[in-house]
């Protein structure tokens, strides 16, 4: 019997073999390997052992903290936007009584599609003469902008960008957890005379607080390693003026732009050293490990 026992756990050893292989090949062989090249001076081909100079290169390059500065800005503009306003859509949604499922594939459409085509569209929408953007601003009485052909606007461009792709993930998990607060409460509150809006600011806010600190925590873990969007708008540069130069533009550009490997290395390290404190600041600050 116990060899029988044996024989099965073999098998689905077996079975689980080429997941482990393909873990180990794509995904802690990288990790590894480039955690050694950041000692060293790389250009795909020679090495040179470096200590922590490459740690130390990336810490005075002022390209570096630009892209840090641009990285946070768009960063925290698109929570401030994209969370308050995701939540407010998802009450409304709650409370109508038809065409809940119909509002919810609207939004939740732009999440689903890939943010590079996305991003192929807004070059379009932002367009400082022909995009629609500017056509719906104008066509409204208000003032347009340059958006993309711009520093000082381009980053809003990304941000607007943004907040219409994560819009309907916000959307479709404030509506998860409204439907989870039990109704009691609100009918207790309804006998004490509270109405729909004291309902919302005593009740629904404070039972949704463990929601809005995974919002800020994935946020901003994912707007730290944005890339794709603006890669795609500003080009390897960046551009205009660099304003879309991210962090993951910085380890991009010198890893595959310069052929500098360690520098590359270290500046992925740097940026995982970031995320790792700022996910810690952030649970730390919304309490989310207590109200688990």
């Amino acid at each position: 019997m116990k060899k029988k026992n044996k024989n099965t756990q073999l098998v689905w050893y077996l079975f689980l073999l080429p997941s482990f292989l393909g873990l180990a090949l794509f995904m802690a062989y990288p990790v590894m390997e480039s955690f050694r090249l950041s000692f060293f001076r790389s250009n795909g081909t020679i090495e040179k052992w470096a200590g922590i100079d490459n740690y130390i290169y990336v810490f005075k390059n002022a390209g570096f903290w630009q892209a840090v500065r641009n990285t946070f800005y768009i960063g925290f503009f698109q929570l401030l936007i994209s969370i308050p306003l995701g939540f407010i859509i998802a009450s409304i949604i709650n409370q109508m009584k038809w065409f809940k499922n119909f509002f919810k594939v609207i939004f939740f459409i732009p999440y689903v599609t890939s943010i590079v085509a996305a991003a192929m569209v807004f070059l379009y929408v932002l367009h400082p003469d022909m995009g629609l953007l500017n056509t719906l601003l104008s066509s409204l009485g208000l003032p347009t902008s340059t958006w993309l052909a711009d520093s000082t606007t381009a980053r809003w461009g990304v941000i607007i960008l943004s907040v219409w792709h994560q819009l309907g993930f916000i959307i479709i998990i404030s509506l998860a957890n409204l439907q989870a607060i039990p109704n009691d409460i609100y009918e207790s509150s309804s006998i004490d005379g509270a109405n729909r809006f004291k309902q919302w600011w005593f009740i629904t806010i404070p039972n949704m607080t463990g929601t809005f600190a995974f919002f800020v925590v994935m946020g901003w873990i994912g707007a730290l390693k944005r890339f794709s969007e603006t890669y795609i708008l500003g080009g390897l540069q960046g551009s205009p003026g660099r304003s879309l130069y991210t962090i993951v533009g910085f380890i991009y550009e010198r890893g595959f732009g310069g052929n500098e490997f360690g520098v590359a290395s270290a500046a992925a390290y740097i940026l995982f050293a970031i995320i790792l404190i700022f996910t810690i600041f952030n649970l730390k600050i919304s309490k989310m490990n207590k109200a688990n």
